[in-house]
């Protein structure tokens, strides 16, 4: 029997491609807001896109705080997709400082103008390259 991976639709995820890479290496995966689902599933995925605030604002109106922290306190497995990772941490710092699901002990901080390049945006959502340095 295969295993049900729940994606976590809190309406900040690209859940067409995670679906579709669940999909393609042969899971039975269902996209949900349900409790029930994510409590039952095998294993879940929280993907995102967006700002830490606005992620936990839906999180919490559509109650999914506890059963994440739940299922993921069973030691089933979890994956966090870029901010649904983010989301762990204890608080975010992004738009002003934002209660995370508290997993782990830490805060989510914006990069610093000192800290990166003027060729690299902040938020940095795009491809980079890697350079071989000259030894």
């Amino acid at each position: 029997m295969k295993k049900t991976v729940v994606i976590i639709d809190y309406q900040l995820g690209n859940l067409f491609s995670v679906n579709q890479a669940l999909v393609n290496i042969g899971l039975n995966v269902l996209i949900s807001t349900d409790a029930k689902d994510i409590l039952g599933a095998d294993a879940i995925v929280l993907p995102g896109v967006g700002a830490f605030g606005n992620a936990m604002a839906n999180l919490n109106e559509l109650g999914l705080t506890e059963p994440i922290k739940k299922f993921i306190s069973e030691g089933k497995p979890f994956l966090g997709i870029c901010l649904g990772l983010q989301l762990l941490f204890s608080n975010s710092q992004e738009f002003g400082a934002v209660e995370g699901l508290g997993l782990i002990k830490g805060k989510v901080k914006r990069f610093s103008n000192g800290s990166v390049t003027k060729t690299v945006r902040v938020p940095q959502i795009a491809w980079n390259t890697i350079e071989k340095p000259n030894e």
